[in-house]
């Protein structure tokens, strides 16, 4: 039996996605491990701001970082794990609260994002950061 030659040409109408499919999930590896890398890479020189208007007087709370990382809530230390427990306490005696946040300009970020969580956590919504006036160049 000998094998005749086809000679029925036609289109192949099927395309192979599984090279397609392994450059797409190698690309999408590539971009997730890279992408956080990009966003720290980027250095960001923050603005000086203009003295503000005055605030409307509110009831508010003082929450203030000493250069060391210590909070105080109306000028009373307290201690990190009682924080929340405190403000919630705070927030249940007046639902329209507001807390003005004071940290000194030597306190690390991270130290500043764990008690504005504290605050959300709290179930406060009205946060606001105290500055002062003065220019930076003359603080430090």
């Amino acid at each position: 039996m000998a094998l005749l030659p086809q000679s029925d040409y036609k289109a192949m109408s099927e395309i192979n996605v599984t090279p397609l499919v392994d450059v797409m999930l190698v690309l999408l590896v590539i971009f997730m491990v890279t992408a956080p890398f990009l966003l720290q890479a980027v250095p960001v020189n923050l603005p000086k701001t203009a003295p503000v208007a005055k605030l409307i007087p509110v009831k508010k709370i003082e929450l203030i970082i000493d250069a060391e990382g210590q909070v105080y809530v109306d000028q009373e230390m307290v201690a990190g794990a009682d924080l929340e427990e405190r403000l919630k306490a705070l927030l249940a005696a007046d639902p329209e609260i507001t807390v003005q946040l004071k940290a000194d300009y030597r306190v690390a970020y991270g130290r500043i994002a764990e008690v504005m969580a504290a605050v959300s956590r709290a179930g406060i919504v009205r946060l606001s950061f105290v500055t002062s006036s003065d220019r930076l160049d003359d603080a430090l």
